[in-house]
Parts: C-alpha cells; sequence; structure tokens
C-alpha cells in the first residue's frame, strides 16, 4: 500500500526542484544544454528517495519512488516544453527515465532508512 502523503509530499519537493531547473534552463543556455538531463534525474532520485524513506516495504518504495520521480519529470518536462526548449519526444523518454530513476531512489531510501521487507 503506497503512503498517499509521503507520495504527495515527495511530488510537491521534486515538482519545485524541476520546476527551478527549467526555469533556470529557460534562462541560462548552460543549465538547458548541461544539466536538464542529468539534473531531472538526480532531481527525480531525491523524490523517491524521500518516499523511499517513509515507504513501509521496499516493492512499496520502489513504486512510490517511480511515481513521485515520474509525475514530478512529467509537470517539468510538460513546461520546458510549453516554453519550447525541449522537444515533445522528451516528454515520454525524459518521464520514463526519472520514472526509474525515482524507483532507484525510492529503494534506496527505504534500504537506509531500516528494516526491510519485500
Amino acid at each position: 500500500m503506497l503512503d498517499t502523503k509521503a507520495l504527495q509530499g515527495a511530488t510537491i519537493a521534486g515538482t519545485v526542484l524541476q520546476l527551478a531547473m527549467v526555469v533556470a534552463g529557460h534562462f541560462v543556455a548552460f543549465v538547458k544544454m548541461n544539466v536538464f538531463a542529468f539534473g531531472g534525474m538526480a532531481i527525480s532520485l531525491a523524490a523517491g528517495f524521500l518516499y523511499g524513506r517513509r515507504a513501509s516495504s521496499l516493492g512499496g518504495a520502489a513504486l512510490g519512488g517511480a511515481l513521485a520521480g515520474g509525475v514530478c519529470a512529467l509537470i517539468g518536462i510538460a513546461v520546458s516544453f510549453a516554453l519550447h526548449d525541449v522537444p515533445a519526444n522528451i516528454l515520454v523518454l525524459g518521464t520514463a527515465s526519472s520514472a526509474v530513476t525515482g524507483a532507484v531512489g525510492g529503494a534506496i531510501g527505504r534500504l537506509v532508512s531500516g528494516t526491510v521487507s519485500a
């Protein structure tokens, strides 16, 4: 079972960071060219980690992390697309890769938080 409060908090935190990066990238070419891809995935990893710290199981941590990481990335990428800073295919590719990194972050968050159950 997913912890909806933890999921909401992790998603909001990730979304705020994603949007900050997107706005910075819209005005600063270095951020757009050098930070968007890895920065976006790192933010999704962090959002997943935040969720995983409160998850009750490793599987739930990975699932919640994937959701938090994917949703915050999707929102950030949609804004970036609307600003004409990324092509449409990044909506799919970026969201998918960020969901994977969010799942990894969720699992790591669960593993460092204490006992692990399936």
